[in-house]
């Protein structure tokens, strides 16, 4: 596998616990940071606990401990795979002839600065972007190649945290968001993201590229490529890259990432009334020729759906009111001529109102609070469906503006 032509200046390279699970991998590793390097790129690496370091820590920490201990001593316990994958990364770069540090909690410059929510904790990126500038950027004007242990922070008096699973992946889009980079570079154990889990499907083929809104639909789908909490950390001016270990190269082809979800929950409207098409009958639902006009139908008349609902007796379909005319009559055709279908109604003047962001399953109980506060309003909600981290919402166009009142409401409220 070739990269494409060189163009890269500043990177972010992040290293899994799979890329650095014995010597000869940290070496493999070490020779790719080394070729760019070499060829002028300015580097931090972020390292992950070799192998299944992290998790040997935890059950040995939990047996020691009859299963119990503070998560505060937990976090000091486990951050001590990726301080010591930072230094045997930095001590290889250094046997090599390059100009290399290594970064430590301990350290009065140490970057990631964290609130105190041990074991998943969360970084104050004001304070991280700030030291980041100040102290990784002049060492990798430098010429050093600056090695950081990925996961771990440290609150403001000094105590470690650790961010949960994912965490190396935050520190690497942390430091490349202080970091103005260029491009931020993730190897893993797989060649990329794939158009399915080859766990379960035979064959699956690369994706040259994928937006974030796609990817966060395959993680919501169970799918882990990058943990969610990561993914509100994502500049959406730098790229990602994800490629494969085993080639030795960070020049090699992968995926690539681009654009970004919003980190924090927002309410968007749609600015076109919307309506509900029902259409009733005799299981709808086992009867994929029905559908398959539907569709054919919908295609006709250039209508992209805003949401579907289907159960075994009826099919929903929400889509812009402006397109009644020339779908209205065609859908109806098919319920006069069909066995199973037995009749069509309409609900129009609809709003259509997205509440989305990374994260927002994660909340506990907005959904249900939302549901719970328009109800108590007394505005009735003709559809809802959660998707990719986005709650769809459909209510009376005139109850449009007091339904995104009362969400933003509960969303203040739910996330302080």
């Amino acid at each position: 596998m070739s990269g494409s032509r060189e163009r890269f200046n500043r990177l972010v390279v992040k290293f899994g616990g799979s890329s650095l699970s014995d010597g000869p991998s940290v070496s493999r590793a070490v020779d790719a940071v080394l070729d760019k390097a070499r060829k002028g790129f300015q580097i931090a690496v972020v390292v992950s606990a070799m192998g299944k370091t992290t998790d040997h820590l935890i059950e040995t920490a939990k047996k020691a401990c009859g299963g119990t201990i503070k998560d505060e001593e937990l976090d000091d316990i486990m951050a001590l795979g990726e301080r010591t994958s930072a230094r045997i990364f930095a001590a290889a770069l250094k046997t090599r002839g390059q100009r290399s540090c290594y970064l430590d909690p301990v350290d009065p410059d140490w970057p990631i600065i964290t609130d105190g929510s041990f074991t998943n904790a969360n970084p104050i990126l004001p304070l991280c972007e700030g030291l980041i500038r100040a102290h990784i950027q002049p060492l990798l004007e430098e010429g050093n190649v600056v090695v950081i242990p990925g996961f771990i922070g440290k609150t403001g008096n000094g105590t470690v945290t650790t961010m949960g699973r994912g965490g190396s992946d935050i520190t690497a889009f942390v430091l490349a968001h202080g970091l103005s980079a260029d491009q931020v570079i993730l190897v893993t154990d797989v060649d990329g993201i794939m158009t399915a889990d080859p766990k379960v499907v035979g064959k699956p083929r690369i994706l040259k590229e994928i937006s974030m809104d796609m990817l966060v639909g395959l993680a919501d789908s169970g799918t882990k490529f990058i943990h969610k909490k990561a993914l509100r950390y994502k500049n959406p001016s730098i790229e990602i890259k994800v490629i494969n270990n085993t080639y030795g190269s960070l020049a090699v082809d992968g995926t690539t990432i681009k654009g970004s979800f919003p980190n924090n929950i927002v309410v968007e409207e749609h600015p076109d009334p919307a309506m509900a098409v029902t259409i009733v009958g005799k299981a709808i639902a086992e009867s994929p020729q029905t559908i398959q006009q539907v569709f054919q139908e919908l295609k006709k008349a250039d209508i992209a759906l805003l949401g579907m609902s289907l159960n075994h007796n009826s099919l929903i379909l929400y889509m812009p009111t402006k397109k009644k005319e020339e779908i209205l009559e065609p859908l109806h055709s098919i319920v006069v001529s069909n066995e199973r279908t037995i009749a069509l109604a309409v609900r129009e003047n609809l709003a259509f109102i997205k509440v989305k962001g990374v994260g927002l399953e994660e909340t506990p109980g907005i959904i249900s609070d939302i549901t719970k506060s328009l109800h108590s309003s007394g505005i009735n909600i003709y559809g809802i469906f959660t998707i990719t981290s986005s709650v769809l919402i459909f209510v009376d166009l005139k109850d449009k503006d007091r339904t995104i009142r009362l969400i933003e409401e509960n969303i203040r409220t739910n996330t302080g």
